[in-house]
């Protein structure tokens, strides 16, 4: 007869492939029950937009079938993990990640790349927020079709959401699309820490900041004010534009934020008349940085008038046309960050751990003291 016990030996075999970890030490394994021959329990995946869920699914399912057992009623959920190290009463208590996308420099397409993460993120179940933390020139709202100013309500601003992505810029409180936004880093600094505290992000899995560009003041400060889980950094193939994400990358390393990895944007266009890929800007500069600092390349973005038209219209491919290749370079990309989150995650969760037991021991010492 198969037990409880035997089940849970039997998955502990399963591990999840990002985090190198068995399933049931993991925790994702939840309410099991055996009646007669049919077995009943949670899988407790680590985000929705894991790119492996298919693939534990199958183990667990194979696991069970091994087992002999051929009635299992399996119920499959996900469950973000934090990967941040804040107390619940500090800062955005029910945000769990928070992914900052930034660049070297402007005109790479940073904004499109967090606006279409967030709604990929969104589509595949997951709690999602976006702040345009970009004040000298925020277009956020633009490339959402976004334009009512937010309501204030009980002292909170009450973020508009679109397609289940809750969003917050500066840009729905210019008067005119044209006006610009002259501001100095410690007034930027203290607009977008209002924008973290006065508004009602409620609870989150994600939330994307799309940061200003460069690695001036602006940024700096930001990324020293925020609690970041991870940065994603944008490039394209030109050499000019690597080179300064090269210094983008030093200026994190230094603040000791993790790098979730680097995102190659506008890599090739595909001629339309032979389906060849024609790299004008280059080749290959996301994968160099990749390499040459160790950090993991996420997946190149095809330069194409779709996206395009999509930024300037208020409508992402990922919502028009969503079997397109060009939203499923934006849905693999949300994939493997999801999963890199989720490694960084648990990294935290060891951490903690060995913090927790190197506190136990030292209480331990200066009980035997007393």
């Amino acid at each position: 007869m198969v037990t409880v016990d035997k089940v849970i030996s039997a998955l502990k075999t399963v591990k999840d492939p990002e985090l190198h970890k068995d399933i049931v030490s993991m925790g994702m394994i939840k309410d099991i029950t055996i009646n007669e021959d049919k077995l009943a329990f949670t899988l407790e995946l680590t985000t929705p937009a894991c790119p492996f869920n298919s693939e534990i699914e199958q183990d667990v399912r194979n696991t069970i079938s091994n087992l002999g057992i051929k009635d299992l009623e399996l119920k499959v959920t996900a469950r973000v993990m934090e990967g941040r190290t804040i107390t619940m009463d500090q800062i955005l208590p029910g945000v769990k990640n928070i992914i900052a996308v930034a660049s070297g420099k402007g005109g790479v397409g940073k904004t499109t790349v967090s606006v279409n993460l967030a709604l990929a993120l969104a589509k595949s179940g997951a709690r999602v927020g976006i702040l345009d933390a970009d004040v000298y020139g925020p277009s956020v709202p633009l490339m959402l079709g976004l334009k009512e100013v937010p309501e204030v309500l009980e002292g909170k601003i009450q973020p508009p959401i679109t397609e289940n992505v809750k969003v917050m810029s500066m840009g729905f409180f210019y008067e005119q699309s044209q006006q610009a936004g002259i501001y100095r880093g410690p007034i930027i600094a203290g607009i977008v820490k209002q924008f973290i505290t006065d508004v009602n992000w409620g609870e989150l899995d994600y939330l994307i900041i799309d940061l200003p560009p460069g690695t001036g003041d602006a940024p700096l400060t930001m990324a020293q004010t925020i609690p970041i889980t991870g940065i994603l950094i944008v490039t394209t193939p030109q050499e000019v534009a690597m080179n300064v994400a090269v210094k983008s990358i030093g200026m994190f390393n230094k603040l000791n934020i993790p790098i979730i990895g680097v995102i190659e944007n506008m890599s090739y266009l595909k001629c339309p008349n032979c389906d060849d890929k024609i790299h004008i800007f280059g080749e290959g500069g996301g994968i160099k940085i990749s390499e040459q600092f160790k950090v993991p390349f996420i997946g190149e973005i095809p330069l194409t008038t779709q996206i395009m038209k999509g930024s300037d219209s208020g409508v992402s491919v990922i919502i028009s046309e969503p079997t397109s290749e060009y939203a499923q370079a934006f849905n693999k990309i949300s994939k493997i960050t999801a999963g890199r989150i989720s490694v960084i995650a648990s990294e935290l969760m060891d951490q903690e751990k060995e913090q927790e037991k190197e506190q136990q021991k030292e209480q331990e010492k200066e009980q035997q003291k007393s």
